[in-house]
């Protein structure tokens, strides 16, 4: 048996972190088919459009004749199903923090014939991880941080994002809710984000442009110190949204950056 006959040669994924992690380990000639959401890298907005995250055309995949189908999360279950039924070998992976997201990209490295390749990207990551540490372990103040990952309903930050923001310096005010499997598990109210009085709100809305407008018009807001001291930012969902490289490789830097100009400024203010 030919060895490379072992490995996919035709791939369809249908959400961004696979697709990301195969072009940084060099097997992007591999993907065949895409979500119509993919953003990074830039070259694989090109590739033919087969999915969004909730729905996917069967037709065009089997047309594509790919040897693994990648998806993930509980809410791709549907698509799973169907395509499975319709013969197709489909992996859906259900990671939800930093320690999963290296274990992603190890082993779909190893489904494609790149264990040397994936070695060298979770070591990369490992030192982002490191270097976060090591910036933001004598801060001054650790900022109180709401992550909101959808408006309506009111909906909080999943794992990988809380984890980000600690290791960033940072303290997750809905930190309680990140670990719970399903994003119904962590709605919210108005409420409890004035009560928890974040100093900074960071919004990212997968599919649609944060607002920041109507953020700080809600009602009752203006008693929060993020609203007060202007502290409300919209952060790419392609980054932080998606369990692959993307939150570490680019996210821990963006995060590091607000939570240093905060410290900056409540330092001026001290003065």
């Amino acid at each position: 048996m030919n060895v490379s006959s072992q490995y996919p040669s035709k791939i369809v994924c249908l959400t961004e972190e696979s697709v990301e992690t195969l072009y940084l380990i060099g097997k992007q000639d591999l993907i065949k088919g895409v979500s119509a959401f993919v953003k990074r890298p830039v070259e694989a907005q090109k590739l033919p459009k087969v999915s969004f995250f909730t729905s996917s055309n069967y037709k065009k995949i089997i047309e594509i004749k790919p040897d693994l189908i990648l998806g993930h999360s509980d809410i791709q279950k549907d698509i799973a199903r169907d395509l499975i039924e319709l013969g197709q070998s489909v992996f859906i992976a259900n990671h939800r923090s930093i320690e999963g997201i290296l274990q992603y990209i190890q082993m779909l490295s190893n489904l494609v014939d790149g264990k040397e390749e994936g070695q060298k990207l979770v070591q990369q990551c490992q030192t982002k991880i490191a270097r976060a540490k090591e910036l933001t372990k004598n801060l001054h103040r650790k900022p109180r941080i709401y992550f909101e990952e959808w408006d309506k309903p009111l909906i909080s930050g999943i794992q990988w994002v809380s984890e980000l923001i600690e290791l960033c310096g940072g303290v997750n005010v809905f930190k309680h809710n990140s670990n719970k499997l399903l994003a119904k598990d962590r709605f919210i109210e108005h409420a409890d984000i004035i009560t928890a009085n974040p100093d900074i709100i960071f919004a990212c809305w997968c599919g649609k442009k944060v607002d920041i407008k109507s953020i700080k018009a809600r009602a009752s807001y203006e008693q929060i110190n993020a609203i007060k001291n202007n502290r409300v930012y919209e952060l790419a969902p392609e980054i932080f949204l998606q369990p692959g490289p993307a939150p570490l490789i680019a996210g821990l830097d963006i995060l590091i950056n607000y939570i240093q100009e905060f410290n900056d400024g409540v330092c001026n203010e001290s003065t």
